[in-house]
């Protein structure tokens, strides 16, 4: 008798390309989210949640409500089958966008008393022969075939850290979350991407978070033409965000009063030099009504030199 597998995997390209090679059986899970942005709750399958994310979605990213009942709300109901499967495999990414979700399918999958069936990690990041970190569709088959192969069991203790993690980012305190920073866990990426998370609150000196400074820096060095070629270059070199397009879209937007367009060249502006040189202070430009889970993104500010929070 076969083993009856459910896979949650970080998106639609992957579910359609595990499928198509034929690499794994059992059903599938497709994680549509993007809690990385927006309010969250703890228990987010509940309807306060569920209304709190369409309101998000639609505002800001006009998302439908309609397609967000189909394309995730409706996938939650196969957790109500967890007694019929084996094991559960979670195929999610190095980055903070993909860790976000995966922390939120864990405590999901916690809640849903699920600690006598195994939970397995398939997780890409970094390769073998590779300098650039890799997402799981930008592996190769046989890549892909490995990693499913090394997958990594999920401990009690990795799966409780996971769900705390997932409640703490979910509370009015971002600041807990240094205090997970340092703890030993088979998520090899989970502590970087913490880390990433806390830079992206406003820096004391500018009012700009990490992700911003290094998009201007980036259109200081080198020779970028247009808005359209930046948004390659930072979808390209963002490190441990995550970010797709619509993401990318909103934090680049946020930043054209930094920027000048000549015939040639998209380059800083005279606000965009005192932003990145650190001589002013932006934040009463930037700050609106943006939350990162439980917290608005303006209510803490980011020290560079100590890297901790501090509440306004």
């Amino acid at each position: 008798m076969g083993t009856n597998t459910l896979h949650i995997t970080n998106g639609d390209s992957l579910t359609n390309r595990l499928k198509e090679l034929n690499l794994v059986s059992g059903e599938f899970f497709t994680w549509r989210e993007m809690l990385c942005e927006g309010p969250t709750e703890v228990k987010l399958e509940e309807d306060s949640s569920i209304q709190k994310r369409k309101l998000f979605l639609k505002k800001y990213y006009r998302i439908d409500p309609s397609d967000y009942e189909e394309k995730f709300v409706s996938q939650l109901a196969k957790l109500d089958r967890l007694n019929e499967y084996d094991e559960i495999i979670l195929w999610f990414e190095y980055d903070l966008f993909c860790h976000i979700n995966m922390i939120a399918a864990i405590s999901l999958l916690l809640r849903k008393q699920v600690k006598d069936i195994p939970i397995y990690l398939v997780c890409s990041g970094r390769v073998e022969n590779t300098k650039k970190l890799m997402g799981l569709c930008e592996l190769s088959d046989n890549q892909l075939k490995k990693h499913f192969n090394n997958k990594v069991t999920l401990s009690t203790d990795d799966l409780e850290l996971a769900s705390h993690v997932w409640t703490l980012y979910c509370e009015s305190n971002p600041k807990k979350i240094a205090g997970q920073i340092k703890k030993n866990s088979a998520f090899e990426y989970l502590s970087i991407c913490l880390r990433a998370h806390l830079q992206r609150f406003p820096k004391m000196l500018t009012g700009l978070n990490v992700l911003e400074h290094n998009i201007l820096e980036m259109i200081d060095n080198y020779e970028i033409k247009n808005v359209r070629q930046l948004m390659g270059y930072t979808l390209e070199y963002q490190g441990y965000y995550g970010y797709g397009d619509m993401q990318m879209k909103r934090v680049i937007a946020r930043l054209f009063q930094f920027l000048d367009q000549t015939k040639d060249r998209l380059q800083l502006s005279e606000r965009g030099k005192l932003a990145l040189q650190q001589k002013k202070n932006f934040y009463n430009t930037q700050i609106l009504d943006w939350y990162y889970g439980g917290v608005k993104k303006y209510d803490y500010l980011y020290n560079d030199e100590t890297h901790t929070l501090l509440k306004l």
